[in-house]
């Protein structure tokens, strides 16, 4: 099914709280502890606001259909994690890359990625980078089955986020799925 990418506006940062909710529910009943307190979830939508308005943060969308499916946000490196020596601006960072439950089966997240690694080449960029969550190793595994290479975990004591990945900007996984961009691919983010 073709699916379409655009830049959020300010009218989906509900819609993305949803998403997020969703997610935990659904991380709970797999039995990982990320983002398992409420209190999180205002900060959350105040740096989505931000980075909406920062025009970092994409939604993807059905070809015949405004709903929401996923979305997810271009950052710059996070200096808890990504230091000088890493040459952090040689990477696109991948931040909030959340799926909808109800697009599952159609290997969404990967495609978001490999539409990162399009943008990423686009702005001269060798490299996707993330971090995520120490202790989900199954999204751990999910990331490295699509490319990722394991950097490092850091492990300061302010964050539960560490895991580091990055994969090259080139590696495509899911050619035959690939995002169509409702207008330009992103500007580079730093």
């Amino acid at each position: 099914m073709p699916l379409r990418i655009r830049p959020a506006d300010q009218t989906d940062a509900n819609t993305l709280m949803t998403l997020r909710t969703e997610a935990e529910s659904w991380l709970a009943a797999a039995g990982v502890d990320q983002w398992r307190d409420p209190a999180t979830r205002g900060p959350a939508l105040a740096k989505w606001r931000q980075n909406i308005e920062a025009g970092r943060t994409w939604v993807v969308t059905g070809e015949a259909s405004p709903a929401v499916l996923a979305t997810v946000t271009l950052d710059g490196a996070d200096r808890d994690f990504w230091r000088e020596q890493d040459n952090p601006d040689s990477a696109l960072y991948v931040a909030k890359l959340i799926t909808s439950r109800t697009a599952g089966g159609q290997h969404l997240g990967g495609r978001i990625l490999d539409w990162v690694g399009a943008a990423a080449r686009a702005a001269d960029r060798p490299w996707v980078r993330l971090d995520c969550w120490r202790s989900n190793t199954k999204l751990q595994a999910f990331y490295l089955a699509e490319g990722f290479t394991h950097v490092r975990t850091e492990a300061p004591p302010h964050r539960l986020s560490g895991w580091m990945g990055q994969r090259p900007s080139w590696v495509v996984k899911h050619p035959d799925g690939l995002l169509v961009t409702d207008g330009p691919l992103p500007p580079p983010q730093g």
